[in-house]
């Protein structure tokens, strides 16, 4: 018979859901940082990360979740898209008083959706769970996402635990006991309709044969399917009077040849129709990731003082 093994042995199997955060680093202007947090696991995924920035003070701050684009196919919780500079994005959040979460989530070749709502719902409910180690007040947590993220976040603004679509909007991902709702949601060039979608042509890219973004997120069906798939991946399809939204804060270019402007028109215009607190602010003549705008300062300062209003106020999450 083969040696058994020691029993103070530990293999780590099953493998925890999620990992508690590590120590946080520090840097000399007393800003904490908690790097490569494992906010879920699960058999045969690479574990979701994510890292924490938190501002220099010993009370508790209110939290913004970043959640990056990509396509919903590539993108990095580290980089933001080329035209907004990381010491810009956070910086500012930073001297805002907010601390910022960075998280990554599963691409759509990886799995396809809900997985990637899944994974930004299971980064909310982890920052929550440990926001007294983070230095977080996890009453106070609101969601800022770009192009596929900004899709995310519109989503996880909308959905709540109990959709009535007939597909778990929640998912079971890392912790499960906390609560994954939002105080507010800035959502940048955001797909907001994808049924619409499924027949856009997109820019073509020489010597890079490119998925559809659209198709592989839903997983590669076709016919009816691919557009019930569509219509419960759209945020709008979401957005009732019986469940009042977050605010939310819509900004995206004009001239989007990925995704057109009316997408946020959309979103905004169904808001507004619940009676929800929305804004949409174009930016004239700009395409995807702001290309093409004069100084996209003032569209970070506006969206970190949207977040800032809404994360300081005595208001409870709506959802």
């Amino acid at each position: 018979m083969p040696p058994s093994l020691p029993a103070e042995l530990d293999l780590g199997w099953p493998p925890p859901p999620f990992l508690a955060p590590p120590p946080a680093q520090v840097n000399p202007e007393g800003v904490r940082h908690f790097d490569g947090v494992t906010y879920a696991t699960s058999p045969g995924y690479r574990p979701r990360l994510l890292d924490v920035h938190v501002p220099a003070t010993e009370e508790p701050v209110p939290a913004v979740v970043w959640i990056h684009g990509g396509g919903w196919l590539e993108g990095d919780r580290r980089y933001p898209p080329p035209t907004i500079p990381v010491e810009l994005l956070h910086g500012s959040v930073l001297q805002a008083g907010l601390a910022l979460v960075c998280i990554d989530y599963r691409h759509s070749l990886e799995a396809p959706f809900p997985a990637q709502l899944h994974d930004v719902k299971a980064a909310i409910r982890y920052v929550r769970r440990f926001a007294d180690t983070l230095g977080i007040d996890g009453d106070r947590i609101a969601v800022w996402g770009e192009s596929a993220g900004g899709h995310l976040a519109a989503l996880s603004g909308l959905v709540g635990s109990n959709d009535r679509q007939g597909v778990d909007l929640e998912g079971s991902e890392g912790t499960t006991e906390e609560s994954s709702s939002v105080r507010a949601v800035v959502d940048w060039y955001g797909v907001s309709e994808l049924i619409s979608l499924l027949s856009h042509t997109l820019p073509a890219v020489p010597g890079l044969d490119y998925p559809s973004p659209f198709t592989a997120l839903l997983g590669g069906a076709t016919g009816d399917e691919l557009v019930a798939r569509a219509a419960i991946a759209s945020p709008v399809t979401h957005v009732t009077a019986g469940s009042p939204p977050p605010p939310f804060l819509l900004i995206h270019g004009t001239n989007d040849g990925l995704v057109p402007y009316s997408q946020s028109e959309a979103l905004a215009e169904a808001l507004e129709q619940i009676g929800a607190d929305v804004t949409l602010q174009p930016v004239a003549d700009a395409d995807h990731i702001f290309l093409g705008a004069a100084d996209v300062g003032p569209i970070v300062a506006q969206s970190v003082d949207f977040l800032v209003r809404h994360l300081t106020t005595a208001e409870k999450a709506a959802r």
